[in-house]
């Protein structure tokens, strides 16, 4: 079946806190204009709390796209606004790993990614869920919480991965394995585990995790570092980083519309990015959620 072509009337929501943001807002208002997208209106966005209620009344307003620039967190944070709307979803990646971007196929660049958006097509897209939080690419329990909740803005900002790698070095320090169980309904997983990623796509932080995770599958995918080893962590992130031969050798993987997850002691869960649950939760697909804006040839 055909879909219908993108809108050329669009309203542009930036996030000018995010990495890029401030310095990308001017440009991409004018990038999106030269290349036949009408703005209705555009917002460069300086507290990112606010983020949410800006689309909210974008969409509210009747505009057929609204244009979300900033990180995985940014688009994480807004996602929920497009549930069951009538309106695309336009990406203008302009974060430090821009997950989301990357398994969408989208171009990482300003230019590649307003050429996506001015003359790309519709996807309908799965969504990951945490409890009732819609999500748009990955989530994790472990360490990665650790690194989100602490790391100073300035090094996130201004080191990007290299911030994170540095800081995670220093949080792993004080940080020791959980015991994890997984409950899909008709089974309990029960195992030690340094880090649990909950995956809609493929990648987190930037980084290849699962090749069996995408936004299209009607799953949610759970992949456990097993073990109580930290060193085993890190080699699994250093293998899975190179894409060694094997880089699977200490995860696990479960796949499922709904899964129960619990942990001893409770762990943070961070979401895109952004710390903002704790076990225990339930999380699951929702597929065909939202119409995003990919590349032509995507």
């Amino acid at each position: 079946m055909e879909t219908k072509p993108l809108p050329k009337d669009a309203i542009l929501v930036v996030n000018a806190h995010s990495r890029r943001g401030q310095d990308n807002f001017a440009q991409a208002k004018e990038k999106l204009e030269a290349a036949g997208v009408r703005l209705i209106a555009a917002h460069a966005v300086e507290e990112p709390e606010k983020m949410a209620q800006i689309v909210r009344e974008a969409v509210d307003s009747g505009a057929p796209m609204v244009i979300v620039g900033g990180g995985d967190g940014s688009m994480s944070g807004t996602v929920d606004e497009f549930v069951g709307k009538d309106c695309v979803f336009g990406i203008l990646p302009l974060g430090t790993a821009n997950s989301f971007a990357r398994t969408l196929g989208l171009p990482l660049d300003l230019d590649g990614a307003v050429q996506a958006i001015a003359g790309g097509k519709r996807r309908r897209v799965d969504l990951g869920m945490i409890d009732q939080d819609y999500f748009v690419n990955a989530a994790s329990l472990g360490l990665s919480p650790m690194i989100g909740r602490t790391v100073p803005h300035k090094l996130k900002r201004y080191l990007g991965r290299i911030g994170y790698l540095m800081w995670a070095v220093k949080c792993s320090v004080g940080f020791r394995a959980f015991r994890l169980t997984i409950d899909d309904g008709e089974n309990q997983h029960r195992l030690w585990s340094t880090e649990v990623r909950i995956l809609n796509g493929p990648y987190h932080g930037g980084v290849e995790l699962s090749d069996h995770a995408d936004v299209d599958t009607g799953e949610i995918v759970i992949q456990a570092v097993v073990g109580r080893s930290k060193p085993r962590l890190a080699w699994d992130w250093y293998a899975k980083f190179f894409k060694l031969r094997d880089r699977d050798a200490h995860t696990e993987e479960f796949h499922g519309k709904s899964f129960r997850i619990e942990t001893k002691p409770r762990q943070r869960i961070s979401i895109d990015g952004e710390v903002l649950a704790k076990t225990p939760v339930t999380v699951k697909i929702a597929p065909g959620a939202v119409e995003v804006a990919v590349p032509a040839d995507g």
